[in-house]
């Protein structure tokens, strides 16, 4: 039995419900790309909403985290990983979580308590210290040199000073070595390896400071990835029986051993188990140049530069053999996996054909690049190698730092941004927010625009669709959004009727000015986030639509008229376009 089965067992039994794992790409929340946690997607119930399956819950929660995407390639970091946590929905506390644990780890996964070691929350002016959780670990068995109290930095979550939720935590940690075990633990010695994270959530914190709550939860997490590699005895998560299947798989196709081209070898395990994730969900996201599918191109393209480093031929069925044997590991515990098992298959290898023909060109030019510059790579260059051969710049990036060079990178950007500009103002008419000018019509339709992305959210019953392009004239409105299938008359219907009741309700429309950072947090959405300035308008429609946005709008819905879809149609793969009047 693996670690995942045995954790949810053993929880079971203490009177825990399973509950299923939350997509990777959220539902219905905008603010993040992708589910970086186990307790992302219970927080209303950590808020004090009812969970149906009571108060103790366990599960294992698909994770991405993109932000040190760079560090993937060394013996620890992946973008993927699983998650397993045990919760307390203002049930038990300190005692029983804590006991919990030790009860896991020493009985069930018989790790010697020798080599176990905690931290416990020191306290400040504001919180008392943990001296409850010391109790309870020196109770169990853990001697008091080997818990150590440490700040807010360590031991509170989430960031001291953040207002809402919040509490100390207590660190587990295990000795990773064949060292003499030390008597006393020192959290600076690397040797010792958290293992697992007990967080109390005791205080709401509001501008009266921290208020001890009647209903506190326990949230625990601990990593299936780093936690196998620990009980298997090897230093390198690759090495483990999770990635062992995997590192043989590169192995025989680019016929080259693991020793020596580990960070390649790791490269492709790790990204292509998260692209089969992603794709092995219900929802949208496909290769792009926006949002999550920007991240899952991305991952495609470097998994493709990887390949041909150690020669793997991307005409071969590597590819396709990897990802249909993640299906078959992972489909017991996620079984979306194997319903969507051809969708994963076949976009990516779509995107990986669309690539390969470039990327040689690429590289050549690469080559030819660097030997003309001197310690750094030029904006021009760069953009050159984005524009005719689709290499993003972290790409560029990458094969820079690989040669010792650095890359113009604000050069890039200005080359970027430029390129923008003349294909808003260019051929096909597009101006900036799709408008071509700021007439009165042009004004109703973007504002219309504005409705019509709110209206497919709620009729489509899929907060994951998003504008993906627009333009407008005096005489129509065209909008590109995501979606794998024709709409149904009805559904055709079900939008005008929604749309015109919201023009009928003479809804106003209001213009705050915020930070990006903020309006992204309240909820407003935007494609392209990133090319936006600090400060953005963000303009809501009532309560049916938040967008940050730069093109003018009417001040109430009453301007509008009546809305009405004069034409729907495939865009793309997986995008549709409608095209609408006012009358």
């Amino acid at each position: 039995m693996n670690l995942k089965d045995k954790y949810i067992n053993f929880f079971i039994e203490k009177g825990h419900k399973q509950i299923p794992s939350s997509p990777v790409v959220p539902e219905g929340d905008n603010t993040v790309l992708f589910t970086t946690a186990g307790m992302q997607p219970l927080t209303p119930y950590l808020r004090g909403e009812t969970h149906p399956l009571g108060t103790r819950l366990v599960d294992c929660q698909k994770c991405i985290r993109t932000n040190d995407l760079d560090e993937v390639g060394d013996l620890t970091h992946h973008t993927f990983f699983e998650m397993l946590g045990n919760w307390s929905l203002g049930d038990y506390f300190k005692k029983e979580s804590i006991s919990y644990s030790f009860e896991f780890l020493t009985e069930v996964l018989n790790i010697p308590i020798e080599r176990l070691a905690v931290t416990c929350f020191v306290g400040n002016d504001e919180t008392p210290k943990d001296e409850e959780s010391f109790k309870i670990w020196n109770e169990l068995g853990i001697p008091k040199e080997r818990i150590a109290f440490l700040g807010v930095d360590d031991n509170w979550w989430p960031d001291f000073g953040a207002y809402g939720l919040c509490g100390p935590d207590s660190e587990i940690f295990y000795f990773r070595s064949d060292d003499e075990i030390p008597e006393v633990f020192d959290p600076e010695d690397d040797r010792w390896v958290e293992i697992w994270n007990n967080v109390f959530m005791e205080y709401y914190h509001d501008e009266n400071g921290y208020i001890p709550l009647e209903k506190k939860n326990v949230d625990t997490g601990m990593g299936v990835e780093r936690v196998t590699a620990i009980l298997e005895g090897v230093n390198d998560n690759y090495k483990s029986s999770i990635f062992k299947e995997y590192i043989e798989l590169i192995e025989k196709y680019s016929g080259k051993s693991y020793e020596g081209n580990e960070k390649n070898m790791r490269i492709i395990a790790d990204h292509v188990r998260t692209i089969a994730m992603i794709l092995g969900e219900n929802s949208s996201v496909k290769p792009s140049n926006t949002d999550q599918g920007y991240i899952l191109r991305r991952l495609i393209r470097r998994v493709i530069r990887h390949e041909k480093v150690l020669g793997i031929d991307v005409n071969s069925d590597f590819l396709e053999i990897m990802l249909r044997k993640i299906v078959k590991d992972y489909k017991k515990y996620y079984k979306e996996l194997e319903e969507n098992e051809e969708k994963i298959v076949n976009l990516t290898l779509q995107e990986q054909q669309k690539f390969s023909k470039t990327i040689d060109k690429g590289l050549k030019q690469f080559e030819k690049v660097i030997k003309l510059s001197n310690k750094e790579i030029s904006g021009k260059d760069a953009f050159h190698l984005y524009d005719t051969y689709g290499f993003p710049l972290e790409l560029t990036v990458e094969l820079a730092i690989e040669k010792g060079l650095k890359v113009d990178e604000d050069g890039f950007y200005k080359l970027f941004k430029e390129h923008q500009e003349k294909s808003r103002l260019g051929a096909q008419g597009k101006f900036e927010s799709g408008l071509l000018s700021k007439g009165e019509e042009e004004t109703k339709y973007h504002t219309a625009t504005h409705l019509l992305n709110a209206a497919l959210k709620v009729v489509l019953k899929d907060p994951n669709i998003h504008q993906k392009g627009s333009n407008i004239t005096s005489e129509r409105l065209r909008f590109d959004f995501n979606f794998d299938r024709k709409l149904t008359d009805e559904e055709k219907k079900q939008i005008e009727d929604l749309i015109n009741k919201w023009i009928s309700e003479d809804l106003k429309v209001t213009k705050v000015l915020m930070k990006k950072e903020q309006a992204v947090k309240t909820g407003a959405e935007a494609s392209f986030i990133e090319r936006y300035p600090d400060e953005v308008n963000v303009y809501s429609i009532g309560d049916v639509s938040k967008e940050i946005c730069s093109g003018p709008h009417v001040k109430s819905t009453k301007e509008l008229g009546t809305f009405k879809i004069k034409k729907e149609e495939a865009s793309s793969s997986g995008i549709r376009r409608i095209k609408a009047i006012l009358q």
